[in-house]
């Protein structure tokens, strides 16, 4: 199975060209928050989109019946759609599925239409479009109905792991003959008040408030919790002989994937591992790959106190002394943590690091972690031959996702 396609709307771009220009440069897209007024909040600022117009990019009238994580994977999808050129035809267009994940949905939509009702003492002024706004299919439902395809088209929500989990079930669905191609990824746009005060309290978020572009520093001894970010990532997956026969340009090859649950802790890592080893090892079985194979990972690297540890220790234990040439870097020292849209944008990366040769870098990498031992491309964008990677993706609830991206064979 191959990736034919790619789209993005990110805190570092919002087209897979601009996105892939600023990861490799290393830019920030951490700011302080523009969305509310932060400044009752510990934690005052996010990894926002930035110049995003859905009326100029979507139309006014369905722009307005879309919540903003919807309006980005929209965007995304028809980038990714329109860069694999996909036919325009009936008899393909039945084949043609999708999943999207995200790990909230439409809060945007919750949140503002609860305030509305609240400052006029009625729920009559709650748009009728708040229900389809609000809910978590209607980012994959808007793409299906755009462009007329009929095959499985639905969401993931499986937390951060919800993109993921989303590409390893369109996965399936090809290899199981239900699509030809299908449109996969994860977009989430959850930058409110909710979000930031319930992560706020759980202590899970970075306070670097005084110096946004380095709070989000993955494997680093000061790092103090993840940074909000939003946005989406789309992939083209296409049935490999059917991408040769119509001639499509293939970034890389999506050679499998591995899933698991911690059984552990509703929000904490499992400490030892066990759920990601799980995860890593059916990763690599399912591909049919070998892990000195394995030249570079995406990692999930959330930049908080025990979740870089845990992945850390988990990649050694995989991995072995290999875990030591292989390149571990963390775009969401750039991007931030954008949830169920995290592995979306970050597959995006890994297609083009393989594609491409090159290893995006963790930025903000300054202080070594003596329980972090890892090569984590520091700072600077590497050049480097890279046969196969993987991207992580682990979620709340002890949800963990790893999907195996090759160089077409």
């Amino acid at each position: 199975m191959v990736v034919t396609g790619l789209g993005a709307v990110t805190p570092v771009g919002n087209t897979r060209d601009e996105f892939w220009k600023r990861l490799i440069a290393g830019d920030s897209g951490v700011a302080p928050i523009t969305a509310f007024d932060a400044a009752d909040f510990d934690t005052r600022i996010a990894a926002e989109v930035k110049d995003f117009r859905p009326e100029q990019l979507i139309g006014r009238k369905e722009a307005r019946r879309m919540d903003r994580f919807t309006q980005f994977a929209f965007v995304a999808a028809r980038e990714a759609i329109e860069d694999a050129k996909l036919p325009d035809d009936p008899e393909f267009k039945r084949r043609v599925g999708g999943v999207i994940g995200t790990g909230i949905g439409g809060i945007i939509t919750f949140w503002l239409n609860s305030d509305k009702a609240n400052e006029n003492g009625t729920w009559a002024k709650v748009t009728p479009f708040f229900i389809p706004m609000l809910m978590a299919n209607a980012a994959p439902a808007h793409i299906s109905m755009a462009y007329g395809y009929q095959g499985p088209f639905f969401a993931a929500a499986s937390a951060c792991a919800s993109a993921n989990d989303a590409i390893c079930t369109a996965f399936n669905a090809i290899v199981h003959g239900e699509a030809i191609a299908m449109i996969a990824g994860g977009s989430e746009a959850t930058v409110s008040p909710l979000a930031i005060g319930g992560f706020g309290s759980m202590r899970a978020l970075s306070t670097r408030n005084d110096d946004p572009t380095r709070a989000s520093r993955p494997f680093d001894r000061e790092r103090d919790g993840f940074v909000l970010g939003e946005g989406a990532g789309i992939l083209v997956l296409e049935e490999y002989e059917h991408a040769r026969s119509r001639g499509a340009r293939i970034y890389c090859e999506l050679l499998g994937h591995g899933q698991s649950s911690d059984a552990y802790d509703l929000v904490a890592p499992d400490p030892d591992g066990n759920g990601v080893l799980l995860a890593f090892a059916r990763a690599l079985a399912n591909a049919g790959v070998a892990p000195e194979e394995i030249d570079y990972i995406n990692a999930h690297g959330t930049s908080t106190p025990m979740g870089d540890p845990a992945e850390s220790k988990a990649i050694e234990k995989t991995f072995g002394e290999h875990a030591f040439k292989i390149g571990v870097s963390s775009t969401k020292s750039m991007h931030g943590h954008a949830l169920g849209a995290a592995g979306g944008i970050e597959g995006v990366a890994t297609a083009l690091a393989v594609a491409l040769d090159t290893m995006p870098p963790t930025t903000n990498y300054e202080f070594p972690d003596p329980e972090c031992r890892l090569d984590y491309v520091p700072n600077v964008a590497r050049r480097a031959p890279i046969r196969t990677a993987l991207s992580n993706s682990f979620g709340f609830g002890g949800h963990n996702s790893v999907i195996v991206f090759g160089k077409v064979r």
